[in-house]
């Protein structure tokens, strides 16, 4: 059986389901595919406001890449590139989606499904969630541009740690090494993160996709051009920004339109 990538909708809010029934939701070749395509389209669509990434059940956000198909996929050099170009495109479409993104993680987070926890902008696991790539005992080392995403978020200190070692991390550790945004009990993490994508959901949706792309300009080791920060203040002729202010005034709830 293969495994698939599921996508439902419930009012602005998108959940992708990464299904891989036996195998711990390992991605397989398809599945990377389909991410990607999946997460592209979402991307594009004004009335999604948030997305929320997580594993099928509860044992596993993903544990890696589908390793039965390493020995039919990605065992020539030409295979091999094929193969990580599209698990590579695949975290490229989680990290430039326009929207909030949230990864639900409930058990293990390993590997591949690290690499695509690591994308998004938010991480909320339960407790018993674990972290970590231990490739190091398959005898095959990590793909530079998947390891880029690990890298940017936590620092080569914690990706040095955890690739030449292969331990696995507790939630725990984790939280304090970077990985991770919020540790809450198991059985809150479903409630937390979708009480999370409501939260900015309630938000302007312009507003959000500007904060997401000036926290990734301001990595660049350049300064701000002037034409940029004139660009900063884009919301001035947003309707939101007129929304915004008149529901303050007014004192009631605001509603976004995201134009």
């Amino acid at each position: 059986m293969t495994g698939n990538i599921l996508c439902t909708r419930e009012a602005a809010i998108a959940t992708v389901t990464l299904a891989n029934p036996g195998k711990r939701n390992a991605l397989d070749l398809a599945m990377w595919r389909t991410l990607a395509a999946v997460v592209s389209e979402l991307s594009g669509d004004e009335q999604v406001r948030c997305v929320v990434l997580r594993g099928d059940g509860e044992q596993a956000f993903a544990a890696g890449g589908d390793i039965d198909e390493f020995l039919s996929q990605r065992d020539t050099l030409e295979r091999a590139m094929a193969y990580h170009e599209q698990a590579g495109a695949a975290l490229q479409a989680v990290f430039d989606c326009r929207h909030p993104t949230i990864a639900l993680v409930q058990g293990a987070c390993i590997g591949g499904g690290l690499e695509i926890a690591a994308q998004c902008d938010l991480r909320i696991c339960g407790e018993s969630a674990r972290f970590g790539a231990p490739i190091n005992k398959l005898g095959f080392s990590m793909y530079p541009v998947e390891m880029a995403s690990l890298l940017r978020l936590a620092g080569p200190a914690t990706v040095l740690e955890i690739l030449l070692e292969g331990r696995i991390l507790g939630s725990g550790e984790a939280l304090s090494k970077g990985l991770v945004t919020r540790v809450v009990s198991d059985s809150e993490v479903v409630p937390e993160a979708y009480a999370s994508a409501r939260r900015i959901c309630e938000g302007a949706p312009l507003v959000a996709r500007w904060h997401k792309q000036w926290v990734r300009r301001l990595q660049h080791d350049r300064p701000l051009g002037e034409q940029e920060l004139r660009a900063s203040f884009a919301f001035l002729d947003s309707e939101d920004y007129r929304e915004g202010l008149s529901a303050f005034r007014e004192k009631r709830k605001p509603q976004f339109t995201g134009r």
